[in-house]
């Protein structure tokens, strides 16, 4: 690991946590003992959601994993030999402890160079997907996770380590319990998942006023909102011309790739624009963290030419709400010009993806990979004070 003098603090937004065996079960209520298990497989461990076996991610207890980075030369030069995934991530190695705790992972940040990180969980990303039609559920399996978290990690460990408690928004009450409850254990920032919120009724935006004491308490507590890429259910845009059956990241589809690609956080800041959420609560601030930034533009060139048509249904612009409210994490591989051209650097966050293989085998190389053009005020403002702000730190 190459250290890297640079002379302004760190703060990457998105690294990862691998969880546990008993992350979803260790504090979930009894009336429930039976809606999350590990079942055996051809010799292999997966995770059963309600008697649904999953193949989202493979390998649920992560014994084994790929090596940071692994994925890091697919992603910058492509894939011309044509490589199996298992050929492209290598030699598995066995779980580092420092992704199991805060305790272990606070000197693996002084290896890396990092002064801070947020800290998303990886299994998580299934949960809310797989219990979409039970909210009752997913708010018990929810909060289970949520006290998993705070054991292991906290939500603000010795002001480095920030682990995001994941918020799913079924119920607005109960989602407000939860926001309160990971208040109170000191979270800076939450973790909602750009998707539809899975109610009683149905599926419905989150920008919706039905959702207004939720986001109203959000503002009014300052804490951040990332919205992380995970399974947003999109799957099922891609099953009316393939057929209905899981969707598998690690299993390459063409198809899917290019139908599923940027829809989710699209299609939730869409929502969030266009139902009036920003304007509501000016002071949100929503970072859209490893979803890349190629979105933006194309989103930005659709909200210009909505509101040209039809001003009379908005209370402002609608870019000016976006830019305001949302900070935007770019994937490192992005080419960068035009996106700090929308945003500018004032809105854009450094996030590494570590320890995952599509990531950074060494986060800080993401400054490598600016425009040279960016003064050093800039640079430090990307690579961490934007979330340093965010996070109050």
């Amino acid at each position: 690991m190459t250290k890297r003098a640079i002379d302004f603090p760190v703060f990457d937004a998105d690294n990862h946590m691998y969880e546990t065996q008993d992350a979803f079960t260790r504090h979930l209520p009894s009336k429930y003992s039976n809606a999350i298990k590990y079942v055996q497989v051809n010799g292999r461990t997966k995770i059963a959601i309600n008697d649904k076996i999953s193949e989202f991610i493979p390998n649920p207890t992560f014994e084994v994993v790929a090596p940071p980075g692994a994925q890091e030369e697919y992603y910058r030069s492509g894939n011309p030999d044509g490589k199996t995934l298992r050929e492209i991530f290598g030699k598995p190695i066995k779980c580092p402890e420092w992704a199991r705790n805060a305790q272990a992972r606070l000197p693996h940040l002084d290896e890396l160079g990092l002064d801070g990180s947020l800290m998303f969980p990886t299994l998580a990303s299934l949960l809310e997907e797989r219990m979409r039609d039970d909210p009752d559920l997913c708010h018990a399996a929810v909060h289970s996770l949520n006290q998993w978290i705070y054991d292991e990690w906290r939500f603000d460990y010795e002001g480095r380590i920030f682990a995001t408690p994941v918020i799913t928004l079924p119920i607005v009450e109960k989602a407000i319990e939860e926001l309160e409850w990971c208040l109170d254990k000191g979270a800076r920032c939450i973790l909602i998942r750009p998707a539809p919120a899975w109610g009683l009724r149905g599926p419905r935006s989150p920008g919706l006023p039905e959702f207004d004491p939720f986001w109203a308490r959000v503002q009014e507590a300052g804490v951040m909102v990332g919205m992380h890429s995970s399974d947003s259910g999109y799957a099922d845009l891609a099953s009316i011309w393939e057929g209905r059956h899981e969707f598998l990241p690690f299993k390459p589809n063409p198809l899917r790739n290019l139908v599923m690609s940027n829809r989710p956080i699209t299609d939730m800041m869409s929502a969030m624009v266009c139902h009036g959420a920003f304007t509501r609560f000016p002071d949100l601030r929503i970072g859209t963290i490893e979803n890349g930034g190629t979105w933006v533009a194309p989103f930005v060139k659709s909200l210009e030419e909505v509101y040209k048509k039809m001003p009379q249904e908005f209370s402002e612009h609608p870019v000016d709400a976006f830019k305001r409210n949302v900070y935007v994490n770019p994937f490192w591989e992005d080419a960068l010009e035009g996106l700090l051209e929308i945003m500018t650097p004032d809105r854009l966050l450094f996030g590494s993806d570590y320890p995952h293989p599509e990531g950074l085998g060494n986060p800080i190389e993401f400054v490598d990979d600016l425009p040279s053009s960016l003064g050093r005020d800039d640079v430090a403002k990307i690579m961490g004070g934007n979330l340093k702000s965010l996070l109050k730190v």
